[in-house]
């Protein structure tokens, strides 16, 4: 993060933090700051307040949870880093971002990793999986505490509908801050160009950049759909979002009050998810009204196209290939 910006975020949320011990929560709760980058109407946001009503209710107003969207303290990697030092609480960070903590987080960046949603969701639940992987960045200050969905990734362009790999050729494809996210848009033949979620769509608006891969909710909460209206379900990724926290600030919790940030963490992933799938309706139906047309190319070529990057990974790092197996193993089998 560049120094002066890191330095403002900082007295901006000292500031804040100031504010909001004399809220009218009472003046002796301990404020905890929740940060992410999505809008007001995201799932995600819908979730966490409802994360905030389950904790403080249950703490008696103890906890004051303060949710802050938008980016408004800051991009997602400024948020993860200030989780880190303790400056914010709480924060959601996409795995791609989280691989450049721990290496256990890069195995879900690999494209066409699921092959169903359901199997998705499978190993997301699973303890015996993810319990270690969100442990696993605590020597780095932070753990995980549970995950939200953000449903499949997909290509959306400027110009012309993604059919097949060799459409991508030559074009600037906004991809995730994580190397392997870069890797696999130079196997799929187009330029990676990774930059913040904030900036996609003043870069697609200007040219900047031809295209970017995420969500249908992208097109509508943060309305990349008026300056890209061609969106072809390649469907190369689903990769989830992770609530972290400041390892010292939960550690240094009374059991109580930990045990209740762990379970309302764990009540508000149901709410998520199933927030995500009427969003990801009312987002496709909304789109349609703004010109946005919705295309099926055949996956097969692409998923061709992408398989070294999961022998690359695997090949060179056992603990890696650990966790690749598990979650291959809890892939359904067809009857």
């Amino acid at each position: 993060m560049n120094k002066r910006i890191k330095v403002i975020l900082l007295a901006a949320i000292a500031s804040l933090s100031v504010v909001g011990c004399s809220s009218s929560k009472g003046n002796e709760a301990r404020v905890m700051r929740v940060a992410h980058n999505q809008g007001e109407e995201h799932p995600i946001h819908l979730a966490l307040k409802e994360f905030e009503k389950i904790v403080e209710d249950k703490t008696n107003n103890e906890i004051d949870i303060q949710v802050y969207p938008n980016e408004l303290l800051g991009g997602q990697r400024e948020s993860v880093e200030l989780t880190q030092t303790g400056a914010i609480d709480i924060a959601v960070g996409s795995i791609s971002l989280l691989e450049s903590f721990n290496k256990s987080y890069s195995v879900f960046n690999l494209p066409y990793l699921f092959n169903s949603k359901e199997h998705y969701h499978s190993v997301m639940n699973d303890k015996d999986i993810m319990g270690d992987i969100y442990e696993s960045t605590r020597e780095s200050g932070f753990v995980g505490l549970t995950w939200f969905d953000a449903g499949s990734r997909n290509m959306y362009t400027t110009d012309k509908p993604v059919m097949k790999p060799e459409d991508l050729k030559g074009k600037k494809i906004r991809v995730q801050q994580s190397q392997t996210n870069i890797r696999m848009m130079e196997l799929l033949g187009g330029s990676a160009t990774p930059m913040s979620f904030g900036e996609v769509y003043t870069a697609l608006q200007q040219k900047v950049i031809d295209g970017a891969e995420n969500n249908e909710l992208a097109l509508t909460n943060n309305k990349h759909g008026e300056v890209a209206k061609y969106y072809s379900y390649n469907q190369h990724g689903m990769i989830p979002d992770i609530l972290i926290m400041n390892a010292k600030l939960l550690d240094n919790l009374s059991e109580e009050h930990r045990n209740i940030i762990l379970d309302a963490a764990n009540e508000i992933n149901k709410f998520q998810v199933d927030a995500w799938e009427d969003k990801v309706s009312e987002a496709v139906e909304q789109s349609k009204k703004m010109g946005v047309k919705f295309y099926y190319p055949d996956t097969e070529p692409f998923k061709e196209k992408v398989l070294p990057l999961h022998r690359e990974m695997t090949e060179n790092d056992k603990e890696v290939k650990v966790i690749y197996d598990k979650i291959q193993a809890k892939a359904p089998t067809s009857k």
